[in-house]
Parts: C-alpha cells; structure tokens; sequence
C-alpha cells in the first residue's frame, strides 16, 4: 500500500498554499498518497485544529503520516517537530496542536525538526508548511527513522485540555469544544465520562438529562429519536457527547458558542 500523508490546514482553498504543500510533498517522495483532512479551520485557530486532529486520526491506517499546519507563529522561534505515536507520525509547529494526541499517548516520541538537509532548497520564512513540513513528513511517509530529523524534545508546548467536572452530588459540567458546520456541538464530555456518569443510574440514558444554554434535553442514541425541531444530546462519532437539533442547527437555536457549558444530570 503506498504511503499516506494527511493533510490538515487552515490555508483555505481559494489560494495557492494547499497546492503547493501537495507539490512539495510529491516533489520529495513521488509515491506519496496526500489525503486531505481540512483546509478551512478556523485562522490560527490551533485548539481547533487540535481537536480535528484527534477527531479524524484513528480512522487512518497505521502508518499514515499526518501533516498538520495551523502555524500563527511562523519564522519565529518556535519550534517545528516531528513525534511518533500510537502507530502514526506527526509533523507541525510547536504551538500545542498536538496536545491531544500526545494527551492520549505517553508513550509518543517527540523530535525538532532541525536537519536542514531535509528541507526545500530554499525555505521561505513565511510558508514553513511547504519548505520545511512537508518534506519531512514526505520522507517520514517514505521510511525515513524519526531520529533523522533531529534531536529528540522533551517539553512539547502543551495547552490545558477541557474537561468534565462534578459541579454538584449529581451534576457535572463540561465546555462546548468544536461546532461543525451542520451547528452540532461537540463538547468535552467523553465515552468514559458518559458511562461513568450512567453507572450510577444502572446504564439508563433515560435517568439522565442534558442541559444547554438553559435548554433541557434527552440523552439518546442519535439525533432522528426526537422530532424535527427538537434538541437532543448523543454520543457522537467522535467519542464526545454531542448536541444537535434534528435537521437544525443547535448552535443558532440553543444560542451557544464555543466554551458555553454544558451540564449533564442525573434524576
């Protein structure tokens, strides 16, 4: 199977820059599969490309390379790395875009990016995703040890992850991290806080409810158990408790944004 590099920016798609970060990696490794992730996060919006990173890599197979560019702080003295873990590579700035991959995996090794006989001929100081990035991950696809890069790190820049946390006897609350495009959002309750919290009422989805910007709705399996029109909360496909209003949009309906918090209740 040849070779995968995902590719995960916020360049967008109506200029240049996804392009030639495509040639650039071809230009390094021919046989190179690129598969896109995402080109319109968020501007410098690291947390959210954090969070489709961690969203989208385990349905990669193993192996696969992942390119991620979400770089505010490029030509300065932050640092470019390239990590190993749970099976996959990982190439991008040190800005805390994979804090939650290396959150996930302790055992992740971490190099910097410091060989320049790896880079493009001539690096811009503005476009590091092409010059630098993306023929590392290109050679990494290829085989290449992750020791090559450079010397190994130890301190990551990390940010601190959302969670849950118990904000009474029965009660526990965690921020909105992520709205998709379809107005679902997703939060920081995950599948084990989930059955953590439903433990305690036998596993009964029914003996729960969640609360949203003072909205009061069910825990079901999937947005189509409640009527049109109507807010649910669900396990989504992303092992996160989501919100959604089937066939709407919960972040217009419900009025909530990024960080609003969400509550889970037992009765």
């Amino acid at each position: 199977m040849r070779a995968v590099v995902a590719l995960l920016t916020d360049y967008g798609t109506q200029d240049h820059y996804v392009g030639a970060v495509k040639g650039a990696l071809l230009a390094a490794e021919p046989d190179v599969r690129v598969i896109d992730i995402a080109h319109d996060l968020p501007p410098h919006d690291v947390e959210a490309a954090a969070f489709a990173l961690d969203a989208s890599h385990r349905a990669f197979p193993a192996g696969s390379v992942f390119l991620a560019i979400v770089d505010p702080g490029v030509g300065s003295e932050r640092r470019a790395l390239a990590l190993a873990a749970g099976g996959y590579h990982f190439v991008g700035p040190d800005n805390g875009l994979f804090s939650m991959v290396l959150a996930e995996h302790a055992d992740a090794v971490v190099h910097e990016i410091t060989n320049a006989g790896l880079f493009r001929h001539e690096v811009s100081p503005t476009f590091h995703g092409r010059d630098i990035f993306a023929p590392v991950a290109a050679r990494l696809a290829g085989g290449m040890p992750l020791g090559e890069v450079g010397p190994s790190v130890a301190d990551p820049v990390l940010f601190a992850l959302p969670g849950s946390e118990a904000v009474g006897k029965d009660t526990w609350e965690a921020p909105v991290l992520h709205i998709d495009r379809f107005g679902n959002l997703v939060t920081a309750f995950s599948a084990l806080d989930l059955d953590e919290i439903l433990s305690g009422v036998g596993g009964d989805p029914n003996e729960v409810t969640v609360v949203a910007e003072g909205i009061v709705m069910p825990l079901v399996r999937t947005f189509a158990d409640v009527a049109e029109g109507e807010p649910c909360a669900f396990l989504g496909s992303s092992r996160k408790l989501e919100i959604a209003v089937n066939r709407g949009n919960a972040s217009r309906v419900l009025g909530a944004g990024r960080g609003a918090p969400v509550r889970i209740k037992r009765h």
